[in-house]
């Protein structure tokens, strides 16, 4: 039996979005796929929506949970004054994946993020470009990456000085906690390496806004990319 596919155009995404943006879905024997299956999922909610036809275009049926995407805030308290950087503290925190959506979409993110803040890490995914924590203000700093501008004076779009610490992106991901915490969970100064900075802050508790869930949130973008916001609130 001859396989019958085409391609049809999404006129009505109904609030999802897909890999690669790719706004059509295949269509094999009368079943509908969006494009890029198997990994076709909604980005923001991770739905593998159900579709209608209508007039030679698909239309989305269920609505996406998270239209506009997802701004993640969480709290962590730094009563030590001492912040760890990292890109990673596991296994002295980790999350139970059992307990999340698909990580690979922006809702599964936003519960692994509060998985992490309830155990004491303020955690976040990245890219693989340079990341760092800068200090803005007394007690205000952003989790960032600089743009440079390679065509002109190459000068960082965040002055050098502002940065407490370098973060590896090899594994596209920070991670922040409590110094003197981290060490009452098992945590081992042995273990740390150059990625790893030890920062003094304020005590008290921070409030961390995470950008990078945001409809729209680009990497590629010119100019400073702001993977989070980091303000002392109390």
């Amino acid at each position: 039996m001859a396989i019958r596919s085409k391609r049809l155009p999404v006129s009505e995404a109904n609030g999802h979005q897909f890999v690669n943006n790719e706004a059509e879905v295949n269509v094999f024997n009368g079943e509908m796929y969006p494009a890029g299956f198997p990994f076709g999922g909604c980005r923001i909610c991770g739905q593998h929506p159900t579709y209608e036809v209508v007039e030679e275009a698909a239309h989305v049926q269920e609505p996406c949970s998270h239209p506009d995407g997802i701004t993640t805030t969480i709290t962590l308290s730094v009563p030590s004054g001492k912040l760890l950087v990292s890109d990673n503290l596991r296994p002295v925190y980790n999350w139970g994946d059992d307990a999340l959506v698909d990580y690979n979409c922006v809702l599964g993110r936003d519960r692994a993020i509060k998985a992490m803040a309830a155990i004491g890490c303020a955690f976040g995914p990245a890219s693989d470009r340079s990341l760092g924590l800068y200090r803005t203000e007394q007690d205000r700093y952003i989790i960032a990456t600089p743009w440079i501008d390679f065509d002109n004076d190459e000068t960082p779009s965040i002055p050098d000085e502002t940065c407490l610490a370098q973060i590896c992106t090899d594994i596209w991901s920070y991670a922040l906690a409590d110094y003197e915490h981290w060490l009452s969970m098992g945590g081992d100064p042995e273990t740390l390496d150059s990625g790893d900075t030890v920062v003094n802050v304020t005590p008290g508790t921070y409030q961390f806004v995470h950008h990078s869930g945001e409809r729209g949130f680009d990497v590629d973008s010119e100019g400073t990319v702001i993977f989070a916001h980091v303000d002392r609130i109390a």
